[in-house]
């Protein structure tokens, strides 16, 4: 029994869905303490910030990382060194092209005298600095990934967010320190991880010698595509808070209330965050392989079976959704209780049809044709925009907001089925069944 539990620890899906219930964890605490600590205004300013530094961290790092992990499966000592120093050198230039956009456009707002929310200036001036301190953890965890060391990653991730919500929680029994501070000290975590990542020689920094124009040139010419999806899937998810921001009805307070049913959201994807990650280099190996009978059964059983597993999770989420925005939100959300449980439970539609479309995706890029899932991500991009600008500026809802989410999610599943049946004769009949075959068969998955 003692050793089937730790054969259940170190295999790769359990590893890889424990380091994400972890930091999600985490991430959940110090969500519910800034909610007590800041004001609704503050808190969307807050909101906006990460928002906007999370959307530009894929596109920078989006540019390299699917390409790397796709790259180092199999890769010879050299061509490893090769690809994390290419990798590097990429990431410091672009770093370098932030720094110059960000300070010129607040440069120019200041001397224009153009008034903006106050989170997208709370960007433009420390989003910089975050993105130095960011870098070496980021450019790590490609590396972790494609190793398929979960486990590393769970405790580079936990130095930075465990020690915000450390301080988080002194900050509320004791020091009370307003927005400028938070952001000061989320810098500091940020960087105590990069620099643990670079002393240990996993971020590729002490390889850069071993850049490679020709590799970095594979890895644009693949990232490009995945970097542009990158980008239009987080626009998918950051477009709402973006665009309510930009309301002079709903503006930082609207942007408040809308994070918490999309918080709890977010934690329904635990689960296919951690999948996904582990799902994609044995997709692609074996897409690589020429196996396609083999990169089709895991796309089957791994959508099908998170689909299954987020049933009971949403119908649960559905009955009990005023409890868990006033244990998330607090007292200071009551009077907007059920508007926000009006939005929650639309979103647990949305995560219900998340799983197939988050894997046609994924399978895509598995199987070399990532402009195909670019192509999927615009559409969908531009119909969430379009619907967005319709619920905030005409229709002054977040709840049409939320719909517009289940909609552009159903075009994405038409759109990737649409690709997928034209490249490998995908069925979706085979998701289900294949998903309970799953379940029923979990021990074969053990250590794989």
């Amino acid at each position: 029994m003692i050793q089937k539990l730790r054969n259940i620890g170190k295999e790769k899906n359990v590893s890889s869905l424990l380091t994400n219930v972890v930091i999600a964890f985490l991430g959940l605490l110090s969500f519910m303490l800034l909610t007590r600590q800041l004001s609704k205004e503050l808190f969307g300013d807050w909101v906006l910030f990460i928002t906007l530094a999370t959307f530009v961290d894929l596109l920078r790092f989006g540019l390299t990382r699917t390409s790397v992990v796709r790259l180092l499966a199999g890769a010879d000592k050299e061509r490893f060194k090769n690809l994390l120093g290419s990798s590097c050198r990429i990431n410091l230039i672009l770093l370098g092209l932030i720094c110059i956009f960000c300070w010129g456009v607040l440069g120019f707002l200041n001397y224009s005298n153009i008034s903006l929310n106050q989170g997208y200036k709370l960007f433009l001036t420390w989003y910089p600095l975050l993105a130095l301190c960011n870098l070496g953890w980021n450019t790590a965890s490609a590396l972790f990934q494609a190793e398929q060391n979960f486990n590393r990653m769970m405790f580079v991730r936990f130095a930075n967010i465990g020690l915000f919500v450390v301080f988080l929680i002194g900050n509320g029994l004791w020091f009370n320190l307003g927005l400028l501070e938070i952001v000061w000290v989320n810098l500091a975590v940020n960087l105590i991880s990069s620099l643990w990542c670079t002393i240990k020689k996993w971020d590729g920094l002490v390889f850069l010698k071993y850049a490679d124009k020709t590799i970095e040139k594979e890895l644009i010419n693949f990232g490009k595509y995945s970097m542009g999806t990158l980008i239009g899937s987080s626009l998918l998810k950051s477009a709402d808070t973006l665009i309510i921001g930009l309301s002079p009805i709903l503006g930082s307070a609207g942007i408040a209330m809308y994070a918490i049913p999309l918080k709890l959201t977010d934690l329904l994807g635990i689960p296919l965050r951690s999948f996904t990650m582990t799902a994609y280099p044995r997709m692609s190996k074996k897409a690589i392989a020429g196996d396609l009978d083999g990169v089709r059964k895991i796309f089957y059983s791994y959508s099908g079976a998170i689909t299954l597993l987020f049933i009971p999770v949403a119908i649960f989420c559905f009955v009990f959704a005023e409890y868990l925005i006033l244990i998330l939100g607090g007292d200071a959300y009551a009077d907007s209780l059920p508007l926000l449980t009006l939005v929650f439970r639309v979103f647990t539609v949305y995560t219900l049809l998340l799983p197939i479309d988050r894997f046609t995706g994924v399978l895509l890029d598995s199987i070399n044709k990532p402009k195909l899932n670019l192509y999927k991500v615009i559409f969908m991009t531009i119909a969430n925009i379009l619907i967005d600008v319709l619920a905030v500026f005409v229709f002054e809802s977040l709840v049409m907001v939320a719909v517009g989410t289940v909609l552009f999610t159903l075009l994405g599943i038409f759109l990737g089925f649409y690709f997928l049946r034209k490249e490998i004769q995908i069925q979706s009949k085979q998701i289900l069944p294949e998903g309970i075959f799953f379940f029923k068969n979990l021990n074969a998955h053990i250590g794989k």
